[in-house]
């Protein structure tokens, strides 16, 4: 089937140069792009669509999430993150069922759609049921089961998250005609031991996968890490062999100097997730600093429970602004550089060479970000306006693979009542 986008502008190229073509075209062919420019191109189109007033970017992508969290959005908050996990948020988790992790990852793409993410990356409990979500509903997802093993005599061959995170990995990387890829998870270095952690990095960098977790989050976990091993939770990792995977750092607020350059060394991708690490009280990641040393920076929401929305225009608006205040410098955070973390950045971390930028012969994974309202006029300098100005309520359309997901507040692959009332329903059983 091929589709034409017209009379929009275009963000094309690398996301970070700010190239916009003026009044264009867009051509998709299937699941990719196969025209762009401002003449119309020749042939037939089964849908032509007019995007007047809209300017066409690359899907945002959503490298750090708990999808089906969206169900504890509020819960426990102005807590600190270790009082709000285990006292507040893992005794509810211990009650969920796989009809509540179904609807709560339903409502959680609803939001992503709705505010222009094309993709994401996630880690949590029954990932089987989250990847059903993604293959009905269209989006692309990185899903994991995070290893959890606090045993310190368990082998890792023998710890049951190993062998099912491998049989995740086995039976759903690749599903959904590529839009589903399986990573290895680990949830930190405080809830797992040395044994479970090299056994289960060997197994990855074997198979060939790339790892998710979370590390130097908090000052305390950054400390009581030194205070075990003597090394840092990143010292740590790289020393079992984590790091020779690709990996996707999430947080990584308390990172050292020294574990920036473990990352640039090994080419691991640092996940900026400014909302929840400010909500949490956990403090600023080095992302001036990583950035410096080459290390690949991307954004990401972490779960709505901590965060409270999934907004990806959000987490760029601040990525944009707490770094340059913080320091006291407005160059630090460019436009064109959180842009780059929101798109073409995310998807390297993910895995996903065709996707991140609008070039003719990558993945059509578009979205149409309005100019029309007050305040995205006057539309004088396109980056600044997608980074400072542009709310997820602008998100006028997303398409992904080709496919129009989201157009003018309706879904297209979701019945949105049924999911609020599935959702109602599973938060009334969960707290009552």
């Amino acid at each position: 089937m091929r589709k034409l986008l017209k009379n929009c502008d275009i963000l094309f190229g690398e996301p970070s140069e700010g190239q916009v073509i003026r009044n264009g075209y867009l051509g998709i062919d299937g699941a990719v792009i196969e025209s762009i420019g401002q003449d119309k191109p020749e042939g037939s189109y089964d849908e032509i669509k007019d995007m007047k007033g809209c300017l066409l970017m690359p899907g945002l992508i959503n490298c750090h999430c708990h999808a089906p969290m969206v169900l504890l959005r509020g819960v426990g908050s102005d807590l600190p993150l270790q009082e709000w996990l285990f006292d507040r948020i893992m005794p509810i988790e211990a009650m969920l069922k796989e009809e509540d992790i179904i609807a709560g990852t339903q409502l959680a793409v609803m939001e992503m759609l709705a505010g222009g993410t094309t993709s994401f990356t996630d880690m949590y409990d029954y990932p089987a049921q989250t990847a059903q979500v993604v293959a009905e509903t269209g989006i692309r997802a990185n899903l994991c089961m995070p290893l959890v093993c606090q045993d310190p005599e368990i082998k890792g061959e023998d710890c049951q998250r190993v062998a099912d995170s491998l049989a995740f990995f086995k039976t759903f990387n690749g599903m959904a005609d590529g839009r589903l890829l399986v990573d290895f998870g680990i949830h930190s270095e405080y809830l797992t031991t040395t044994k479970t952690v090299e056994y289960y990095s060997r197994l990855c960098k074997q198979e060939g996968g790339r790892i998710h977790l979370h590390l130097s989050e908090t000052l305390r976990e950054h400390t009581e890490c030194k205070e075990r091993y003597g090394k840092t939770p990143a010292e740590w990792f790289r020393d079992l062999g984590t790091l020779d995977s690709p990996v996707l750092a999430a947080h990584c607020v308390h990172c050292e100097d020294s574990d920036l350059d473990i990352f640039a060394e090994k080419g691991t991708s640092l996940i900026h997730n400014p909302s929840s690490n400010m909500k949490l009280g956990s403090g600023f990641a080095p992302v001036a600093k990583a950035l410096k040393k080459g290390v690949n920076v991307v954004l990401g929401t972490d779960g709505a429970a901590s965060n409270n929305n999934l907004n990806m225009m959000e987490e760029m608006h601040l990525a944009a602004v707490i770094h340059n205040g913080y320091q006291r410098d407005a160059t630090i955070m460019t436009p064109g550089e959180v842009i780059h973390m929101a798109t073409s950045a995310g998807a390297r971390a993910q895995g996903r060479e065709n996707s991140g930028s609008l070039k003719v012969g990558m993945s059509a994974d578009i979205v149409a970000v309005s100019f029309d309202a007050p305040h995205m006029f006057p539309a004088l300098e396109t980056l600044p306006m997608l980074t400072y100005s542009a709310q997820a309520s602008d998100i006028r359309m997303t398409i992904v693979d080709g496919k129009v997901l989201f157009e003018n507040g309706s879904y297209l692959t979701l019945d949105a009542e049924r999911v609020m009332y599935n959702v109602r329903r599973s938060v009334q059983r969960l707290l009552g």
